[in-house]
């Protein structure tokens, strides 16, 4: 393995406080310093950042790799290659497979294929029950052994407050977070986007903000009574903001997550019976987005998240009431964030790169997230003035159902490092 060294590029590292010009060395795939001016080992591999921003890789803590079960719409290794197109040199897979990851078995082939696929790191989240069928624990002991970082029936709320209680306790044993999917199934039915005018006026099922925040509130008293760490999962609502932000001025252990598309759209993409606007949690409405925006900005919610969700294009060509819910995201991420919140002042580039980056290594214990040396050299190049059009046809995903196709988006990923090696170069025009 060269060395690399990384010359004259801003370099942001929210975990140092670091934003200024800089070199940076990685050497044996690890973070080998920083600073102006560094020396360059024989025989490395020098890169000019001059004019670019230089940034521990980013973090996705939700995406669907689909596979096992569903390879036609994505691989762990076509969800891994996206994620580094997009910037990211880790992300997290949720466990709603065909079979469900719910045993050691399954987890150990998402760290396979995850290894043979050579480009972002996948960590497996495992599921909180077996089956997802929310009756009984999965062994967290066997499957935090087997490379998990976390558990979730994402896909599934956990309905029985006895066994999210259990969860909690156990998970305390193994340092590792909850994660949920906030849902009370009975009150979002057969709801198909957010309850509101703009359903009223499609005469489309609604589901009320209240689906999600009665699990929110369920789940934060529950967090409450065992000391366990709630990871509160695709956050939409402005009530749920306000309980979060509540329950972590009482110190309760919550950590949250909001998507680029529940930050950045309203109900009204809805119109026109757009299938590509279909998502669970729905977009919401305007004073949803804003205060989802503001608890990013004062830290109620921890980090940005892309709820990648692929499906075929047939799939998505149905009738409103019959496509699927969800949208890809690993390619759009970085650019919405930095055209939607930094462009728009609602967050500092330092912030946005913390909150893809920094704070999700933090939420799940994960490696990266810093150029601290010792550090995974996990690191990304992007270029933050850079204007580029959504195609989806180029997406390096099988997907493409994205609501954001056409859009001119702020920021190219120039290169995407991971352990000091290359996974992704971007274009050059």
């Amino acid at each position: 393995m060269k060395p690399l060294l990384i010359r004259g590029g801003r370099v942001i590292d929210p975990s140092q406080g670091q934003d200024a010009v800089a070199d940076l060395l990685v050497v044996d795939g690890r973070i080998a310093g920083m600073g102006q001016g560094l020396g360059a080992p024989d025989g490395a591999e020098i890169v000019d950042a001059r004019g670019k921003v230089v940034a521990p890789g980013l973090i996705d803590l939700h995406v669907h790799l689909r596979e096992p079960g569903r390879e036609d719409v994505e691989t762990v290794a076509t969800g891994a290659r996206a994620a580094a197109a997009g910037g990211f040199t880790a992300v997290c897979a949720m466990p709603n497979t065909d079979p469900v990851t719910d045993n050691q078995a399954a987890v150990g082939f998402i760290v396979k294929q995850a290894q043979a696929a050579g480009a972002a790191r996948v960590y497996p989240i495992a599921a909180i029950s077996l089956a997802q069928k929310g009756q009984q624990l999965a062994e967290f002991g066997e499957l935090v052994g087997a490379g998990a970082v976390a558990v979730s029936d994402d896909g599934n709320p956990v309905v029985s407050s006895h066994l999210m209680r259990m969860a909690l306790a156990y998970a305390r044993a193994f340092d590792i977070p909850v994660a949920d999917h906030c849902e009370d199934p009975a009150l979002k039915a057969n709801g198909v986007m957010h309850e509101g005018l703009v359903s009223t006026r499609l005469g489309l099922r609604g589901i009320p903000a209240a689906a999600e925040e009665i699990m929110v509130a369920r789940n934060l008293l529950l967090a409450d009574l065992t000391g366990g760490h709630i990871h509160l999962c695709h956050m939409s609502t402005r009530g749920s903001v306000e309980l979060i932000r509540r329950a972590k001025e009482k110190g309760i252990r919550v950590t949250a997550e909001a998507t680029p598309h529940h930050l950045t759209l309203t109900d009204a993409v809805c119109e026109g019976y757009n299938t590509n606007a279909k998502m669970n949690p729905p977009l919401r409405e305007a004073a949803d987005v804003a205060a989802l925006r503001a608890g990013l900005k004062d830290g109620t919610i921890d980090a940005i998240a892309t709820d990648h969700a692929p499906h075929h294009y047939d799939a998505k060509e149905r009738d409103f009431d019959d496509a699927p819910f969800g949208i890809v995201g690993l390619e759009t991420a970085l650019g919405l964030g930095i055209r939607e919140l930094v462009q728009r002042g609602v967050l500092t580039l330092p912030e946005l790169i913390d909150r893809m980056s920094t704070a999700p290594a933090r939420v799940f214990h994960l490696p990266g997230g810093t150029l601290k040396p010792g550090a995974p050299g996990d690191v990304v190049i992007f270029d933050p003035e850079a204007r580029w059009r959504v195609d989806p046809i180029r997406f390096f995903s099988k997907s493409r159902n994205t609501p954001f196709a056409g859009q001119e988006l702020a920021g190219r990923v120039v290169r995407t490092f991971v352990a000091g090696l290359t996974v992704h170069r971007g274009e050059t025009t």
